[in-house]
């Protein structure tokens, strides 16, 4: 039986006031061995973006499965009004986790991170700024990495091919670029010219590597207008390329704040990041304005000649060599770079 009429019948949602969408998937199985330190790695992680991000940001944790002394501690933030949204549900996979704190806002920016990622203070100004130099951005990571431009950036290759202002640089921190390796448990045995150079896109003043990784990145809400419901994956798997695709079909660039805005902590406590917390400042609550326009998906034609012909026509080592030369990288690293 009902009585009367529900009283929120057909009113309109009120535009959100948040300007920046956090979402962080985690899965935390247990304290034990792989995982013995993730539960504080997390706390670091939610605490560097408690300190950093302004008063429009609306944060949304996805608890892939985590045990319940998590389930706990997330609806106590929740419960605090720390946390604007919390969605538990069992091990799904990461991506599908992804998509479930996509669906339901329309906020223009959404950062998608890693539970095991310490932001920097000044990271959403440093970002809002790549998206208004550069107008053809669709995704901006906060760590350098190695060789970024080589993953899913052959339209930006293509587009900027002729330009003077894409140039192979100097990297502007190596023991931050070393550190993040390290964080993902490489060994120190990689080319040292990685370490020197990357590639590097200037407007006027300011610069940005060319490409982004995934550990973090913030995209523009435009790419998530059409969504899958579903990935047959729960890490790898080649899972993420899913994501990696999205702004090639809109000819959107993936960039890289030239300087690191976030560091990646990996799975073992060191002393760094509880220094790193300790000088981060409690952020004076500035919230950057952004130009965003959306953009049209581009024809097939367009996307094959950027996405599929020139990638293999980069995969040339003569070609990639003469592209080399072309963009400055220095004589005694371009044959095996």
């Amino acid at each position: 039986m009902r009585i009367g009429n529900n009283p929120y019948k057909d009113k309109k949602l009120e535009s959100t006031n948040y300007t920046h969408h956090v979402i962080i998937p985690v899965f935390i199985p247990n304290e034990e061995a792989y995982f013995k330190d993730a539960f504080q790695i997390f706390k670091y992680c939610l605490e560097s973006l408690f300190k950093t991000c302004h008063s429009k940001t609306y944060f949304t944790v996805v608890n892939n499965g985590s045990y319940i002394k998590i389930v706990n501690y997330l609806n106590e933030l929740y419960g605090l009004q720390k946390i604007h949204e919390v969605i538990h549900t069992e091990n799904i996979g990461k991506l599908n986790a992804i998509l479930k704190g996509v669906v339901g806002n329309t906020i223009n920016l959404v950062t998608i991170t890693d539970a095991d990622v310490l932001f920097e203070q000044n990271w959403q100004q440093e970002t809002a700024k790549v998206f208004n130099i550069f107008p053809k951005t669709g995704v901006v990571g906060l760590i350098p990495q190695f060789k970024l431009f080589e993953s899913n950036c052959s339209n930006v290759l293509f587009d900027t091919f002729f330009s003077k202002n894409v140039r192979f640089t100097e990297v502007f921190n190596k023991n931050e670029l070393k550190q993040f390796y390290k964080s993902i448990g490489w060994d120190k045995n990689y080319n040292s010219s990685y370490l020197e150079k990357h590639l590097t896109i200037k407007n006027g003043k300011n610069s940005a590597i060319i490409g982004s990784g995934h550990v973090v990145a913030t995209y523009k809400r435009e790419l998530f207008e059409t969504i899958t419901t579903y990935i047959n994956a729960k890490m790898g798997a080649n899972s993420e390329a899913y994501l990696d695709r999205l702004p090639l079909k809109k000819g959107l660039w993936r960039l890289t704040i030239n300087g690191n805005f976030a560091f990646h902590m990996g799975n073992v406590k060191e002393s760094w990041m509880e220094d790193k917390l300790h000088i981060i400042n409690n952020l004076d609550d500035v919230c950057s304005l952004i130009n965003l326009k959306n953009s049209k998906k581009i024809s097939n034609f367009h996307f094959f000649i950027k996405n599929r012909l020139f990638p293999r026509l980069f995969s040339n080592k003569n070609f990639r060599k003469l592209y080399y030369r072309y963009k400055k990288l220095p004589k005694k690293m371009i044959s095996n770079y």
